[in-house]
């Protein structure tokens, strides 16, 4: 479980393909601190399992189904990535319940930058559109939003200047894909609502 709260943006080394899989490779500094084999770690909003760690960064298997329903399959050597550790239980929840369970890739529309902060308007799948909520909760790259507005087909964000400066969504163009976690409560609400009705 995660907060969508950023700690660092990593530095990909490489991600090389692997038997239909991925092999993801990250240059790191400040999440390395007591990261070992087998610890959760979110990677532009994706739970990934450690694989290895040492001072310089770390490495994590990419599974067949993570390549297809996210963007880690696009990264190449020296993009930068979104790293947050798994949250303690007895650590703040800053943010919002992310699951690093990425729901699917949206794309950024528009980019209207303010005095002190940006407008940015993101493309969602018609299909998770109904999770999106004004003044609800995102996850966009691993990063805990609050939504602005939300339509059919898209949504908005206002980015502080703390996520401008210490995100990778300061960088972000017209065009980029972004993984995107809906909540996972209203999922829940749905789900259970469903069966309500069909009982």
């Amino acid at each position: 479980m995660f907060t969508g709260i950023v700690e660092e943006v990593g530095t990909v080394i490489s991600c090389a393909e692997a038997e239909g899989a991925a092999i993801l490779t990250v240059a790191a500094r400040t999440v390395l601190p007591g990261l070992r084999r087998g610890d959760s770690l979110a990677v532009a909003g994706v739970c990934l399992t450690v694989t290895a760690a040492d001072d310089d960064g770390f490495r994590a298997d990419v599974m067949p189904e993570t390549l297809r329903r996210t963007s880690l399959g696009g990264l190449e050597a020296g993009a930068s990535v979104n790293l947050e550790r798994a949250v303690r239980a007895d650590g703040r929840l800053d943010g919002h319940l992310v699951q690093g369970h990425v729901d699917g890739v949206g794309t950024v529309l528009e980019r209207r930058p303010g005095a002190r902060w940006d407008e940015v308007d993101v493309a969602i799948p018609r299909e998770l559109a109904r999770y999106v909520a004004e003044k609800g909760s995102v996850t966009v790259e691993g990063v805990s939003l609050t939504v602005t507005w939300a339509g059919a087909e898209a949504f908005g964000v206002a980015l502080v200047p703390t996520t401008l400066t210490r995100t990778t969504l300061g960088a972000l163009s017209p065009g980029y894909p972004v993984n995107l976690e809906v909540d996972v409560i209203a999922k829940y609400v749905e789900r259970l609502l469903a069966a309500q009705a069909e009982a």
